[in-house]
């Protein structure tokens, strides 16, 4: 039997920090939208100033290599946010396919600032009653509004790096990665990258796809997942009592030969253990699970702080 379901602990108030696990790929150039609308997830032909996209970047197989925040700082420049880790192999396979378009990739990470800002930190820069993705600028900084985690606001703030931190007070960076997880919004990094189509990390239920955009790589398989009912992983929100990692592997009690799941992304809980975000068979999210092996860490499923797409 798995632990009883945890209680979470009260969100802190709120705070800054620096996010040194995300870099930028910079897209420049008058074609950069138009690029990127063939190449990821979601629609960049139709982005505006006003709002931010969760969008992927796939294999030909539907695969996600990577995952973004994008956001235009201009008409000809559109930033994507990712994990660091991630960046140079993306950045290169992305400019594999720029051929004739008018666009330019580059390495920003080092040009600019990132943080995360939580709960009262959020609520100074942000507009009340926003939704998430939508993005502001504030002097020569982008703020993005993010899904919140257990009911605190959360931001992307991002300037150039010789400007001025955003204000609030400082926050560890472990709290904003236990937020990123109680989000229920993953970031791929390298362990999980090529394991998932966008739906099995509910990626069409955030924001993260566009059904109604024309083709890019991977397409079909997204599209097939989704419209003939073939669909038969999800993303759950977890606790474990001991430490778990991304990309170990998820096994059901009752068998030890075939695991079940994936842990996408985790963090330690500020009340003991490890909170996570698992991609899992449906079939298997209703019975007792384990970390690594069939006696492994217990792991107890939580609700996730979304309404999934086919629930809406």
């Amino acid at each position: 039997m798995t632990d009883p379901k945890p209680v979470p602990p009260p969100p802190p108030a709120g705070g800054v920090t620096r996010l040194s696990h995300l870099g930028v790929i910079r897209v420049a150039g008058e074609d950069a939208a138009r690029f990127l609308h063939g190449q990821l997830t979601h629609d960049f032909a139709l982005l505006d100033l006003q709002h931010a996209r969760l969008a992927a970047f796939l294999t030909v197989k539907g695969r996600m290599l990577a995952s973004f925040i994008a956001f235009k700082r201009s008409d000809a420049e559109v930033l994507l946010v990712c994990a660091r880790e991630l960046l140079a192999p993306t950045l290169k396979r992305l400019s594999m396919f720029v051929l004739r378009a008018k666009a330019r990739l580059s390495d920003a990470t080092d040009d600019l600032a990132l943080y995360g800002l939580l709960g009262d930190a959020a609520r100074a820069v942000l507009p009340e009653g926003g939704e998430p993705w939508a993005k502001i600028d504030l002097g020569d900084a982008s703020v993005v509004r993010l899904y919140p985690a257990d009911g605190q606001p959360r931001a992307l703030w991002l300037a150039p790096a010789a400007g001025s931190a955003p204000a609030g007070v400082p926050l560890d960076e472990s709290l904003w990665l236990w937020s990123e997880v109680r989000s229920g919004i993953a970031t791929l990094t390298a362990p999980v990258a090529e394991a998932f189509v966008p739906q099995m990390l509910n990626y069409e239920s955030v924001g993260g796809v566009n059904f109604k955009k024309g083709c890019y790589p991977g397409q079909e398989v997204v599209a097939r997942s989704q419209f003939r009912g073939t669909l038969k992983r999800r993303t759950y929100l977890a606790h474990a009592p001991s430490a778990i990692a991304a990309g170990a592997e998820v096994f059901a009690e009752s068998d030890a030969e075939q695991p079940v799941g994936t842990v996408v992304q985790a963090a330690a809980a500020p009340g003991g253990g490890v909170d996570a975000l698992v991609s899992l068979q449906i079939s298997a999210a209703g019975g007792a699970l384990r970390v690594g092996a069939a006696d492994g860490v217990p792991l107890a499923l939580l609700p996730l702080p979304y309404a999934l797409l086919e629930d809406i």
